[in-house]
């Protein structure tokens, strides 16, 4: 936290990816104002209970949770036949819109997939984030058209992820978010380091010079789009 201070970031969302570490998730946010949780189920925890709407529902009726997620499509880490991952995904979003909060998407390899059933679930309903994103720009526009915020992670720092880096040009910068995914992808110059909340300063400081602003402006919209 003192960290996160001394580098001017003020607020974080503490994610829940499985329903086991909800508990924890939810301690860290209710012992600090200026952290947030979400409740959720990742998309690559295979072999776990599935969670009913009614159990989402029922843990998201917090005032400090404030999305469900993280949720989505993976088929990067796992193949077969995952028609078990696209239930969870539309059970996580019928249980979004019952309790009227947004949701937390991760979508690797699954693009397609993804956005269909974000069509089919009627997502628009509570829009969301898509989380550390790593598609092309039409998949982005879509996920807006939608309602969704795109968010940027520690890759748009790296040096040959030359799509993020367009889709950071052309989003609207009222539909920007930035995050760390900490404690993964840690941003340049900590590449391959442990990564920590205070570090997406260094997203923001990216982005403002992909699109030729101000680092405060970035940083002031990221804050008004995530409130």
């Amino acid at each position: 936290m003192a960290a996160m201070q001394d580098n001017g970031v003020a607020y974080a969302l503490c994610i829940s990816v499985t329903l086991a570490d909800f508990p924890q998730v939810l301690a860290l946010a209710e012992d600090n104002p200026h952290f947030f949780a979400s409740v959720g189920v990742h998309p690559d925890y295979e072999d776990i209970a599935e969670p009913s709407v009614n159990e989402l529902i029922a843990l998201a009726n917090h005032p400090k949770i404030i999305a469900v997620g993280e949720t989505g499509l993976d088929y990067f880490r796992l193949s077969g036949n995952l028609e078990w991952q696209r239930e969870r995904f539309r059970t996580h979003i019928r249980a979004a819109i019952a309790c009227g909060k947004p949701l937390i998407i991760h979508t690797r390899n699954a693009a397609e997939d993804t956005i269909r059933i974000m069509h089919e679930e009627n997502a628009h309903q509570v829009g969301g984030v898509m989380h550390c994103f790593t598609e092309s720009l039409e998949v982005a526009k879509q996920a807006i058209a939608l309602g969704f915020y795109i968010s940027f992670s520690g890759i748009v720092t790296f040096k040959n992820a030359l799509t993020i880096k367009e889709v950071a040009k052309q989003v609207p910068l009222n539909r920007v978010l930035v995050e760390t995914d900490s404690p993964y992808l840690a941003p340049v110059p900590y590449r391959g380091k442990i990564n920590q909340p205070s570090y997406v300063k260094y997203v923001a400081a990216e982005i403002a010079s992909l699109r030729g602003i101000t680092f405060e402006e970035v940083a002031a919209a990221s804050t008004d789009n995530f409130f």
